[in-house]
């Protein structure tokens, strides 16, 4: 190890060491003054963030080809690192007003930040391991921070059962990989799959199955309702967001650096799966009342938008345009749907009421802004015009059009047509029933939710700003 070494890791190594030092410092903050340790850990995240921004445009490898540092890495380390801020901005008053103010709530995100920047860091099979398991069994943790309340508990029990399942899959995979070509590196695996063996396909298709557990894509979504509706609401957010982001920061790393050689065998397999994502995301949605399960299923429809660009990059000729289009997605994602989670914490009661979409009616007539900004919120994840949704489902299908699969964009916007159901049932419930929403006047929330607000409608007006940012994530070749 040397000093080159820990500099190509400094934004990965400021989050982590400072969750390590946060755990210490915490013990001496009273009970009654854990907002302390949220500043603390929102100072660690902008340290980090500004260590991110100054790796832009690098292309560097560490520890052996272990790690690397590319604009792709940089790229996600920002959004990664954002996802955090707006976390524990969610979380200030939210676990407080729930009665579960506990200091390592920000410590535990802060474990699971560091995944998954280790997840965009990752050159090694090894390494993906790794990052996959710190960043889940923090989460797995925050799940059930509300013990004693049931529904939590049995969140936690199921993500934890379920996510060790899925790493099976995931070290079984490597496993097999290793043995045909010798080797976890994503170089030296390039190097060695001249010609396509059975041990490959099959290890690539388990690592798959794991990756796709992690990113709610069909048929391992199970898990995805369940959890969504019985974790805390600040940590189905976060986790909304910022797992899903880093389960695709491997995916799209891994399956297009490392089996460019195999893309004729996971490229069709992924395009059924992204198909079929889309398609059981938006219609189980329909049925929902729920505005936690309803937000759940609609989480597995993005994911499987995202999951477009995957057999999109099959095409090497197409895959630098994929992967942008998939980042300029997940950023645009992030901003949109932790927004729409900032207004459900707002009308969410401490007994756990006020989650029913019924709940919202009258928002409209007793609080304006917040409607609009929900309407906002609404609109993007349906696909609207001006918003940044719209940009991104854009970007999406032209990349799959462009690699000649037409009818896979097809399935996006009819499905997207779909989505416009149950989306916009929340609105006119907000505008056109009557009712006494109460609304959580927390300052914190407040500044979540205009925040994502104008993100959502700025770079759905102007998107070049956004593009020309993911536009950087360029991958650090492995091809000899």
């Amino acid at each position: 190890m040397t000093l080159h070494d820990l500099t190509t890791i400094l934004p990965f190594l400021i989050v982590i060491v400072w969750a390590c030092v946060l755990l210490l410092v915490d013990l001496f903050i009273p009970g009654d003054k854990k907002g302390w340790t949220a500043f603390l850990a929102a100072a660690g995240l902008v340290a980090g963030l500004a260590a991110a921004v100054q790796q832009l445009g690098m292309q560097e490898e560490a520890f052996g080809g272990m790690i690397i540092v590319d604009g792709y890495t940089a790229v996600l380390h920002i959004l990664f690192l954002g996802v955090g801020l707006f976390a524990v901005m969610q979380s200030y008053d939210y676990i407080r007003r729930k009665g579960i103010e506990r200091g390592e709530y920000y410590i535990l995100l802060l474990f699971t930040l560091s995944g998954m920047m280790l997840m965009a860091n990752a050159g090694d099979l090894i390494v993906v391991f790794l990052a996959l398991e710190l960043l889940s069994l923090p989460l797995y943790i925050l799940a059930g921070f509300a013990r004693p309340d049931l529904q939590s508990e049995e969140a936690a029990i199921k993500y934890f059962l379920l996510g060790a399942f899925a790493s099976g899959f995931v070290v079984y995979g490597i496993a097999l990989i290793f043995g045909a070509t010798m080797t976890t590196s994503l170089a030296g695996i390039v190097a060695a799959a001249n010609s396509p063996s059975v041990l490959m396909l099959l290890g690539s298709g388990l690592f798959l199955v794991g990756l796709g557990f992690k990113v709610a894509a069909v048929p391992f979504h199970m898990w995805t309702p369940d959890v969504y509706q019985g974790a805390p609401s600040a940590v189905t957010a976060f986790m909304s967001v910022g797992a899903k982001a880093g389960g695709f920061a491997a995916l799209l790393r891994v399956f297009v650096s490392a089996f460019p050689e195999l893309a004729s065998y996971w490229g069709p397999l992924a395009m059924w799966i992204a198909a079929l994502t889309m398609a059981w995301g938006n219609i189980a949605a329909i049925a929902q009342s729920n505005i936690k399960r309803m937000l759940a299923y609609s989480s597995i429809a993005h994911a499987g938008y995202v999951l477009v660009a995957l057999p999109a990059a099959a095409n090497a000729v197409v895959a630098p345009e994929a992967i942008r289009a998939a980042l300029f997605y997940l950023i645009g994602y992030a901003f949109t749907n932790l927004g729409a989670w900032a207004v459900v914490l707002t009308l969410e009661r401490t007994e756990g009421e006020g989650l029913e979409i019924e709940d919202y009616a009258g928002l409209g007539e007793k609080q304006p802004a917040l409607a609009l900004a929900m309407a906002i919120f609404m609109l993007s994840l349906m696909g609207m015009p001006l918003t940044v949704g719209f940009i991104g489902k854009f970007y999406i299908f032209r990349a799959a059009i462009d690699a000649g699969l037409v009818w896979l964009a097809l399935v996006g916007v009819v499905t997207s047509l779909i989505s416009a159901y149950y989306y916009l049932r929340v609105v006119v419930v907000m505008y056109m029933k009557s009712g006494e929403p109460q609304i959580r006047s927390e300052g914190w929330l407040k500044i979540a939710v205009l925040l994502t607000a104008l993100g959502t409608l700025f770079f759905g007006v102007l998107p070049g700003l956004l593009l020309e940012f993911a536009g950087q994530a360029q991958f650090l070749s492995f091809i000899p």
